[in-house]
């Protein structure tokens, strides 16, 4: 089954620019009680994946940077410590498991990278337990 049928939309995920600085990611972190968020270019294109630990290891580590500052400090600039790898619209569910291993969610892009939505780890799951046959 293809992913396209479980995707979770853009319009509907909780996501950070990578323009948008790094107060604004925590913000919205904390808004949405999430721990990682997908980061989308200025282009639309999906950039990476911004977790907690990204934003409170870059807050020890760099000099001069503290919570009065932090809107100054871009999410583009923050060393990210986790990679959620994308998967095309076009993927198929059946190769989602490894992934949700790994990641909360797995990022949905169309074929020129497009961030298009996220497929959330909880459908893949259900997915397999649904599909299960002794």
């Amino acid at each position: 089954m293809k992913t396209a049928s479980f995707l979770f939309p853009k319009d509907k995920v909780a996501y950070i620019r990578s323009s948008s600085s790094m107060k604004e990611a925590m913000e919205q972190l904390e808004k949405h009680t999430y721990t990682a968020l997908p980061i989308v270019d200025d282009e639309g294109k999906y950039a990476g994946t911004l977790s907690e630990g990204d934003l409170l290891w870059t807050l020890k580590d760099t000099p001069g940077l503290t919570f009065e500052n932090m809107d100054k400090f871009p999410v583009a600039d923050i060393e990210k410590n986790i990679h959620n790898e994308s998967v095309s619209i076009d993927a198929f569910m059946e190769d989602m498991l490894a992934k949700a291993a790994d990641q909360n969610f797995v990022p949905v892009v169309d074929g020129t990278g497009i961030f298009l939505g996220i497929i959330r780890r909880k459908d893949i799951i259900a997915y397999y337990m649904n599909n299960i046959t002794d």
